[in-house]
């Protein structure tokens, strides 16, 4: 699967890159069909400390799969991006296996 990552107005992190990565490529090993996978680190101005913001866009056979969370660090928002992503891949799988 190839990884694009995108920092916007943020400064960029080799964890954070690396982070994300090997949590991709356990749900590319478990889910031999992904294509591409599009991360975006995001900041905000939030007042709650609540301002990181991670969304991933995956390619795969039919419809483009979306998450996005935001939490007080990258490293919480990547793991519940990651859960919502295997989440929606275990229902796509469902189908996939029904027909």
């Amino acid at each position: 699967m190839f990884i694009n990552i995108q920092f916007i107005k943020t400064k960029g992190s080799q964890n954070l890159t690396q982070f994300v990565s090997e949590h991709l490529d356990k749900l590319s090993e478990k889910y031999e069909w992904l294509i591409r996978a599009e991360v975006y680190f995001k900041e905000e101005n939030d007042p709650t400390g609540r301002s990181k913001i991670c969304e991933i866009e995956l390619s795969a056979p039919g419809p483009r799969i979306f998450a996005s969370s935001t939490e007080e660090s990258f490293e919480l928002a990547i793991k519940k991006t990651i859960f919502e992503l295997d989440q929606q891949l275990k229902k796509r799988k469902a189908v996939f296996v029904a027909h």
